[in-house]
């Protein structure tokens, strides 16, 4: 997949070594429309089928904005048409992020609200600058989070903190966000792209193979029970011996040299 940008849907996609990185650009807020979430989804399906790419960074472009979600001029008129129709490119693209193969961050540069913050959970790995403020602020005008917020919140910080974000529409700073789970990382103003670039890079280090498998084992913990994922666990494992990275991983380890993972 080559580099590319494109202005059409207010995403600009660009290949950086083995990561992509994604940056919303719509200003001022970097707000959704159907067709960029249609081009998310899009654009992860291709990157799965990417074997050199093995993370993703998703951003906002500016200093201000992460993304502040949906254009809310879109529900004025109360058509439900519109809004199943939203309801449906949300899931799917967030849906189809959160199941992207390798690793994926959200380098959080700015306000993260609504569907801002819910591109942000459906991350593996979120990090914020010090000056971001997230919030799930949808019952304030009468909606819902409805790309997954109420159940991947919840998931990350627990039932009392989803409460209070989302039933009394409180806004955290980035420095919560870090007390209470909802970010692994908090970095001055302007370094987040650049602090996960790094963490990509280190995903490099890895191999492909195992963090696919081993990112699929840590997300069943969310839906099926502790036996069913211990059983997987070593279905997982001796699966990776059909790999070339099983081989060129342990072979480079006893070689004492960097091995060069292939991604099959």
């Amino acid at each position: 997949m080559s580099d590319q940008a494109n202005s059409d849907n207010v995403i600009d996609v660009e290949i950086r070594g083995h990561t992509a990185v994604l940056t919303m650009n719509n200003p001022p807020a970097n707000t959704w429309t159907k067709e960029s979430l249609n081009f998310l989804r899009d654009t992860v399906s291709k990157l799965n089928e990417d074997k050199a790419v093995y993370a993703l960074v998703i951003t906002g472009k500016g200093e201000k904005f992460f993304s502040a979600g949906a254009d809310l001029n879109l529900f004025a008129d109360g058509d439900k048409a519109v809004a199943l129709g939203m309801a449906q490119a949300f899931g799917e693209a967030f849906e189809s992020l959160s199941q992207f193969r390798g690793v994926s961050i959200a380098a959080i540069n700015g306000y993260a609200m609504g569907g801002g913050l819910e591109v942000a959970l459906a991350c593996d790995i979120r990090i914020a600058e010090a000056h971001a403020s997230l919030a799930l602020p949808e019952a304030k005008v009468g909606l819902l989070p409805c790309a997954g917020g109420t159940q991947n919140l919840t998931w990350l910080v627990g039932e009392g903190w989803a409460k209070r974000i989302i039933l009394c529409g409180e806004r955290v700073t980035a420095s919560q966000a870090l007390e209470i789970g909802l970010v692994e990382e908090v970095v001055a103003s302007g370094q987040a792209l650049e602090c996960a670039l790094q963490m990509a890079t280190d995903v490099e280090n890895q191999s492909p193979s195992s963090v696919a498998a081993c990112k699929a084992l840590i997300q069943n913990c969310r839906h099926s029970p502790l036996t069913h994922g211990l059983v997987k666990e070593r279905e997982l494992f001796v699966k990776l011996f059909d790999t070339v990275d099983q081989n060129e991983g342990v072979k480079a380890f006893l070689e004492k040299r960097k091995p060069e993972w292939k991604n099959r």
